[in-house]
């Protein structure tokens, strides 16, 4: 293994965070220029920009004919965005959960997350179930916008504020916004490029699948701009800002970034028989056990929070084992799925069911 594949993986994760930020600065400034809504500019251009880097690196992997690394991007980001992002957050500071990510966002996940596995269960993503994505997150983005409409007031505010939406306009300023937009672009395109052909040397090099290096050093790394925005939320008290952030970014990563992908591959993206039978149920059943946390309280406590980590810790431990053929890796599985994880998912619910009870 070579020095160069790790300047690939550093640089490339560098370019990605830059490029998506000068990405989201410069498209949301050149659309107020248009008269678009700092609030719809919050929900569409911000909404996808944040999760530009997934998008970037599996469209890439897609055309690259690297499908493993496309699906472990987006199916290890989602999983890292709940177990490690808000375990990590939570323990910093315990997170308000509204009430409306309960109601709406939580479901939509968890029905977006389902829908992904149904649509893989045939060993493939054709561009037809990619077509299918988008359109969905096309519905979804525009429901936001009318719903958010009800209360458009502290949205544009923070978004404007942000991202300098209500900064008086200077002469010839747009050519600066499409200059940070055009740079945006490039640094994603090239931050993409080196980061996938360092992923697919360290992989040979370790002897690891494509599949495993996309679930853990990719999908970490391309969840970095989610990383930043919620730990920065939590540290300000912005609480339930850094929990939604979580739970759209995983929408958008399933409906865009897969769709998306899906639809530029120049052949159907193939599905590994192991990322079915065992990271796609992980992915749901993450998903699914947002709703009792979630509920109880409307919060999650730092005990949650480490929780979270530990089964993060856990399920990072099982994919290095097994991609090594390790024996340890069947036990640790089995402790997994027949243990740890009922016992927690009865644990939840009796705690939840607590909590509906004391709220009638």
């Amino acid at each position: 293994m070579s020095l160069m594949t790790f300047v690939y993986l550093i640089a490339g994760l560098i370019l990605l965070v830059i490029g998506a930020e000068l990405l989201v600065r410069g498209a949301a400034r050149l659309a107020a220029r248009f008269g678009i809504s700092p609030l719809v500019i919050g929900l569409t251009v911000v909404a996808f920009g944040t999760s530009a880097p997934e998008t970037a690196v599996s469209v890439q992997s897609a055309l690259a004919g690297s499908g493993d690394l496309a699906i472990g991007n987006v199916v290890g980001s989602n999983i890292a965005n709940v177990l490690l992002i808000l375990g990590l957050t939570a323990l910093i500071a315990p997170l308000t959960v509204s009430r409306q990510l309960i109601r709406l966002d939580v479901p939509i996940m968890i029905g977006a997350s389902l829908v992904v596995f149904a649509l893989a269960w045939d060993g493939e993503l054709s561009r037809l179930d990619g077509a299918l994505l988008f359109a969905a997150v096309v519905i979804y983005t525009l429901f936001l916008i009318v719903q958010s409409r009800k209360d458009p007031g502290s949205a544009s505010d923070e978004f404007g504020t942000e991202y300098g939406l209500h900064e008086t306009p200077r002469p010839y300023a747009w050519a600066r916004d499409l200059l940070l937009l055009v740079a945006g672009l490039a640094l994603l395109v090239g931050g993409a490029n080196l980061l996938v052909e360092g992923a697919v040397s360290l992989a040979r090099a370790l002897g690891f699948s494509e599949l495993v290096i996309g679930l853990t050093v990719i999908a970490v790394g391309t969840s970095l701009p989610e990383l930043a925005t919620s730990l920065i939320a939590a540290v300000k008290g912005e609480r339930d800002i850094a929990v939604g952030n979580i739970v759209g970014s995983n929408i958008f990563n399933l409906l865009c970034v897969l769709g998306l992908a899906s639809l530029v591959s120049p052949a159907a993206i193939s599905v590994s028989p192991n990322a079915l039978a065992f990271d796609f149920p992980v992915m749901i059943a993450v998903a699914v056990a947002c709703l009792p946390v979630f509920f109880v309280g409307y919060r999650i406590n730092r005990w949650e929070g480490l929780l979270f980590l530990a089964y993060y810790v856990a399920y990072t431990s099982y994919l290095v084992l097994f991609s090594v053929g390790l024996p340890q890796a069947s036990i640790l599985g089995h402790a997994l799925v027949g243990y740890a994880l009922p016992l927690t998912a009865v644990t939840l619910l009796v705690i939840a069911g607590n909590a509906w009870r004391r709220q009638r």
